[in-house]
């Protein structure tokens, strides 16, 4: 290290005048004075560079310093800018909702009186302690690996990569439902694309076209999602008012407790109010998202539970009910009703761009969560190398591709079977979120839910009583199914870890992260 020292030294401004001056008689006090503080300043400089150099652990990258829980940056592209509120708010909209597009089937399912209940009681049991949970952890561990790093930093990585593998499948497999909705809500003005090669072209092509989207940036998707968002709501604004007049508060109250499938109505509800936990996986994108990422998720609950309970109450109040015709793309149908053609074209254009604002801002999701696994060396390194918009390109790729493997799937086959592994994910995200309360009650929180201990315990019960019922209800071959794919994922880490041992891919993991494992000073 001295040597070291004595070369920096010598490269240094000052020690070059010192060398090339000449002290003489004639020399001033001053310009002697003025010479030897300029040498003292630079000697003591580097005594601070060496003393740093020093404390950093073998395998970090010299010049660098810690970062702490409330500055953590994701490695990313330098000309990507960071997410702001408003566009945070829609992405996490759009995670979660999109709009009333795919309720009906909770009306035909159990009737207008209890589809309207649901969307008022379920937020309460669901959605708002996992938005809860992703404000605290996500402000905790504001890192684009999201839940990953959670569970990791609680029950250690090789459950952190369960986590992350289930929860990117069940990702691929929500977002595979988007292109049939869209081609389900045009169907009945195109009635080609209802099947066939006419149908497969169009999920290739709107497939394709989105996924150039994400690749172009976040940033852009985010503003998209924002004036997508805007166009999805105003077509139900104006059907409520058209509405007015024709509203029955009777028909509210319709219900048959007797003819209930539950087992549609509570995946239905679930698939609709899930996915909160969905944008940690982009906070390293977040601006300041030690106060951004709390705020968004407030406003953005408002807004889908908004979003669902108005249409329902104009659809169910305003027309006879029919229960049987309450499926997947009846609101055009309603808007016809009330309206005209020209309402149900708006209605169907706005359940294109909504699915199409859905698409983007949950691929954006499971690519970022791949890059995020990648820098904390869980999967291979290319997965974090970025396009030159700051993307994660190979986890596009990835996530586009399961989208196509998958879109071939009905509308409830697809719900199910996102919703079984869903939970699965959700309840190891219970489980690291209590044990850290437990474990590291003084670690850093910029956003701490109040209640101590015994609050993070009561507040993940109603939400863990809610999925073994949703698990209780799932058929027999989406239960099937989703074991399959979560034993798959108990044997790829133990096969990942071997191909990293044999050197046959590099995986690393990124200096600019905090060590989250119980030694760090991230938990202490």
């Amino acid at each position: 290290m001295c040597h070291a020292t004595d070369t920096s030294l010598a490269n240094q401004p000052a020690f070059q005048l010192l060398r090339s001056h000449t002290f003489d008689l004639s020399t001033s006090l001053l310009e002697k004075s003025l010479v030897l503080h300029s040498l003292l300043r630079a000697i003591m400089k580097l005594r601070v560079s060496a003393h740093r150099e020093a404390a950093i652990p073998m395998g970090e990258l010299n010049g660098a310093e810690y970062i702490g829980i409330n500055e953590v940056p994701s490695p990313r592209a330098n000309n990507a800018k960071k997410v702001s509120l408003l566009p945070l708010i829609f992405l996490i909209f759009y995670e979660v909702s999109g709009g009333p597009f795919g309720v009906e089937d909770t009306v035909h399912a159990a009737g207008p009186l209890f589809a309207l209940l649901g969307f008022l009681i379920f937020p309460l049991i669901w959605s708002v302690p996992e938005a809860l949970i992703t404000a605290e952890m996500g402000t905790m561990f504001p890192e684009n690996g999201g839940y990953v790093v959670w569970v990791s930093s609680a029950l250690g990585p090789y459950w952190g990569f369960q986590q992350g593998w289930m929860k990117w499948l069940s990702g691929v497999i929500d977002n595979a439902l988007y292109p049939v909705m869209f081609l389900d809500y045009l169907k009945s003005a195109i009635p080609a694309l209802g099947g066939g090669l006419p149908r497969i072209l169009a999920v290739l092509a709107l497939t394709l076209v989105l996924t150039y989207m994400n690749y172009r940036g976040l940033t852009i998707v985010g503003w998209v999602a924002v004036s997508l968002g805007i166009l999805s709501i105003l077509p139900f604004v104006v059907m409520g008012l058209i509405s007015i007049p024709k509203l029955k508060p009777a028909r509210w109250l319709v219900a048959d407790v007797h003819n209930i499938d539950w087992n549609l109505y509570l995946n239905t509800l679930f698939w609709n109010l899930n996915y909160w936990d969905s944008i940690s996986t982009l906070a390293g994108e977040v601006h300041n998202p030690k106060k951004t990422l709390p705020k968004a998720l407030f406003y953005a609950v408002i807004l889908v539970v908004l979003s669902y309970f108005f249409p329902l109450l104009i659809g169910t109040g305003a027309v006879p009910l029919e229960r049987d015709s309450w499926t997947d793309g009846y609101f055009s149908d309603i808007a016809k009703i009330l309206g005209g053609v020209w309402l149900r074209c708006w209605v169907q254009g706005a359940a294109a761009v909504s699915n199409m604002g859905m698409f983007v801002a949950e691929m954006s999701s499971d690519s970022f969560q791949l890059l995020g696994m990648a820098e904390r060396g869980m999967l291979p390194e290319f997965f974090a190398k970025r396009s030159p918009h700051g993307t994660p390109l190979i986890g596009i790729l990835f996530s586009a591709s399961g989208v196509i493997l998958l879109s071939w799937l009905s509308f409830q086959e697809i719900v199910a079977a996102e919703n079984f592994l869903y939970c699965f994910g959700m309840i190891l995200e219970f489980i690291a979120f209590v044990w850290l309360r437990i474990k590291y009650p003084n670690a850093p929180r910029p956003f701490k839910i109040p209640g101590g201990t015994i609050g993070a315990v009561l507040l993940c019960i109603p939400p863990a009583i809610l999925i073994g019922v949703v698990l209780a209800f799932s058929s027999i071959k989406v239960m099937v199914v989703s074991l399959v794919a979560v034993a798959i994922g108990l044997v790829l880490q133990p096969c990942l870890k071997f191909i990293e041992k044999k050197r046959w891919l590099k995986f690393s993991i990124s200096s600019h992260l905090p060590d989250i494992t119980s030694h760090g000073p991230l938990l202490h």
